[in-house]
């Protein structure tokens, strides 16, 4: 059973830069938004179809094709960044659709990937990279698209490890802590302080000691 771990936070708080001490060659970026990586990308290869350029990066909202992705990669570590934007995305292309059943698949579709990323080897490590909102009641969870969704599926629920970006004095930390109106969890002894660097390779390294996951020689 591979290990999900949710990063959370507001657009612009480092939820992508804290990739940047990952090893690319052990890592899979599946992005739902093509855009640049926002550090320096030495070894990070965007894979493109027309030359069949091995690289690392793939670019798809398609939930169909990220499950492929994350089913036949070799990479211990993957990482899919923005993925709101597989939900928004898909409503968007739907919009002018009636009814409910967009909702239900929406749903579905972001459930199997869960499903998925939790279903894999048991030394690979799956981070979700997500933007939050608020709800009514103030409180804050992954952003999706809505009340029907939220009805049918809560999404942090299907995970153990749900870090949240905060800045603080300007440093970029993950909480670790829930402060009583969002979805931040972390097991109990996986990490000491309340907030942490936003290392997501310093994340990595301590979830794999914490499961005793051996690293390949």
């Amino acid at each position: 059973m591979s290990i999900t771990t949710m990063i959370l936070g507001e657009s612009g708080t480092g939820k992508t830069t804290s990739i940047r001490n990952m090893n690319p060659a052990d890592t899979l970026l599946i992005q739902a938004i093509k855009k640049p990586l926002p550090f320096r990308s030495q070894g990070w290869e965007r894979y493109h179809p027309e030359t069949a350029t091995h690289g690392n990066i793939f670019q798809t909202d398609l939930a169909a094709s990220i499950i492929n992705l994350m089913q036949k990669t070799r990479r211990k570590v993957i990482i899919l960044d923005d993925f709101q934007y597989v939900m928004a995305n898909e409503f968007m292309r739907r919009a002018n659709e009636k009814g409910f059943d967009k909702f239900t698949d929406i749903g579905k579709n972001a459930w199997d990937i869960l499903c998925v990323a939790s279903s894999l080897p048991d030394d690979v490590r799956v981070y979700i990279l997500s933007h939050v909102e608020s709800t009514e009641t103030g409180r804050t969870k992954i952003k999706t698209i809505g009340k029907m969704l939220d009805e049918k599926i809560t999404l942090e629920g299907m995970v153990t490890i749900v870090l949240r970006t905060v800045i603080r004095d300007g440093q970029y930390l993950f909480s670790t802590r829930n402060n009583g109106s969002d979805t931040t969890k972390t097991p109990m002894g996986l990490f000491e302080p309340e907030a942490i660097d936003n290392d997501l390779a310093a994340v990595d390294a301590a979830i794999q000691e914490y499961y005793s996951i051996k690293q390949a020689a």
